[in-house]
């Protein structure tokens, strides 16, 4: 057996930082942990960011059409959302620290081959497998932060998760715009894919180091079948049915679940995601049918005795049920803000890509800073840091919609960056309460499908929302060479009215989940 490293055979089994897994000998450093999972997460999140700034560059160098070009951000968004509940599935299963290795493994692999790609098609089919790799990895991150991390621990984690959320989708254009303007256009673009191999590396063996692997499983499958009537009345989940013993003893992947409800979100993403091919739409009405053919399959195999891909008892857990809403919803409405904004300011104001994500810094830092004050509370007042973090997001896109018309009269551009802080406020903070509150609930065991589930809403409702609001941009914009600085002002407000909205909706949500929760306590809480 090989010896672990010294930093990690120095412990206090008592002291919170560490953790024990049963039936084995060795204990691992929560903190160490923490920072191997948020590492690659940063990762896939800069290669979404950071790829809308060197599409141009990207289309110049690969003689790309525009069509190739979408599929660029598409194939990556398709594949990332459609492998997220499968494979949080095969974390609970399998163990989720080997998943997420194998998936950041394949994830610096495309990486890399998308920094030599020679074409197109070439460079298409490793952002596809880069999306999967991505989504592969990413529902292990909250499922193992649910697993080893309790308490004010587990929101201290979610703070830290929503701080490098924020902090990527900021810096990726930013990083990538600064890699341009250094390294010329085609070595510039290619190093925004370069970059993850040394880290890809460094993570994987930080990984087998840092991460429990086979008796992870050993012990969740164990666990499965001495479920007792004690934990059923405990998390409000049934306990796998009596009859299902024999399941337990076996892998139970339910294929025709995967099958079902991959294609249904493949449905629903594909028409927004399509740009403008009509018979696509056909496809909407497909996914609903899809989606109640699944709900009705994963009901009638729990039925039989087996264990479903996704146990939909999770949607009576109300903190998971209302969060998971609340989430989508405001995805639906803010994914698309920073898109627009850069449009905005490159195309209808004159401005360079650096400058677009440079006025991004400030949200970035006050993003960051409220991510690390929301962790601290999200526990014990979750639902009240919910209401505020949605009220500062409100106000910041109302504020951001009066100083465009500022902008407009001949104020600089740069007044924008107070209304983007008092956003970023309320994005850093509804990160780690949202998260801390929808997993407060949740059986371990169910962890990274819980994170699969919440996770596949945000990208079926961020290719809902970009499409939308972009559609409203350009729609009220115009002829885009003809078009004025007033018609570009027109636009972006007509866009963030919307966004305005629908933020009011996710706010009147996470109002309602704080009245019927009031004074009751989570039970998941320790």
């Amino acid at each position: 057996m090989s010896q672990s490293p010294s930093f990690i055979n120095r412990p206090n089994p008592d002291d919170p930082k560490w953790v024990r897994i049963p039936e084995s000998d060795r204990v691992y450093n929560r903190n160490l942990i923490l920072v191997v999972l948020l590492i690659p997460l940063a990762m896939s999140l800069i290669q979404v960011s950071s790829v809308n700034v060197a599409l141009e560059t990207i289309g110049s160098a690969l003689r790309a059409s525009q069509t190739s070009l979408q599929w660029v951000l598409s194939g990556y968004a398709l594949s990332f959302g459609i492998f997220l509940v499968p494979s949080g599935r095969l974390g609970d299963i399998f163990g989720r620290s080997g998943v997420f290795t194998i998936g950041l493994a394949l994830f610096t692999i495309a990486c890399t081959a998308c920094g030599f790609a020679t074409s197109p098609v070439m460079l298409n089919v490793f952002r596809v497998l880069q999306g999967m790799a991505a989504g592969i990895f990413s529902p292990q991150v909250t499922g193992i932060i649910q697993q080893y991390f309790q308490g004010q621990a587990r929101a201290r984690a979610f703070s830290m998760f929503g701080l490098v959320i924020g902090a990527s989708v900021a810096v990726g254009p930013l990083f990538a715009g600064f890699l341009i303007e250094t390294l010329g256009p085609t070595n510039g673009w290619r190093s925004s894919f370069l970059f993850n191999l040394p880290l890809g590396i460094i993570g994987v063996i930080a990984a087998f180091r840092l991460l429990p692997f086979g008796k992870e499983r050993r012990h969740f499958m164990g666990a499965k079948k001495v479920k007792s009537d004690a934990s059923e009345s405990k998390t409000n989940l049934p306990a796998e049915q009596a009859n299902a013993s024999q399941a337990t003893q076996k892998i139970d992947l339910d294929p025709v679940g995967i099958v079902l409800l991959s294609l249904a979100v493949l449905c629903i993403m594909l028409p927004f995601m399509s740009h403008g091919h009509p018979l696509m739409w056909s496809l909407i009405p497909l996914a609903i049918i899809l989606t109640v053919v699944w709900i009705w399959w994963e009901n009638r195999y729990k039925r039989h005795g087996h264990f479903p891909m996704v146990d939909l008892s999770l949607f009576k857990l109300k903190s998971f049920s209302y969060c998971a809403a609340i989430s989508a919803t405001q995805f639906l409405g803010t994914t698309s803000l920073f898109v627009i904004f850069a449009m905005y300011l490159q195309a209808g104001l004159g401005q360079s890509a650096l400058v677009a994500g440079s006025i991004g810094i400030p949200n970035a830092i006050v993003s960051a800073l409220a991510a690390l004050w929301s962790g601290k509370h999200a526990l014990k007042s979750g639902r009240q840091v919910q209401i505020l973090a949605l009220s500062f997001l409100l106000l910041g896109v109302i504020t951001l919609i009066g100083t465009v018309w500022a902008v407009n009269a001949g104020a600089s551009f740069w007044w924008m960056c107070a209304p983007l802080m008092l956003f970023g406020f309320g994005q850093g903070a509804m990160g780690a309460a949202n998260q801390t509150q929808a997993m407060l609930d949740v059986p371990v065991e169910h962890g990274g499908i819980a994170g699969g589930i919440t996770q596949t809403a945000q990208r079926i409702t961020t290719a809902i929302g970009n499409a939308v609001m972009t559609a409203v941009f350009f729609a009220v914009v115009g002829n885009q060479q003809t078009a004025s600085k007033w018609d570009w002002s027109m636009g972006i407000s007509a866009a963030y009215v919307l966004t305005a909205s629908i933020l009011a909706v996710a706010l009147v949500i996470a109002i309602v989940y704080w009245w019927d929760l009031a004074g009751k306590r989570p039970r998941n809480r320790k």
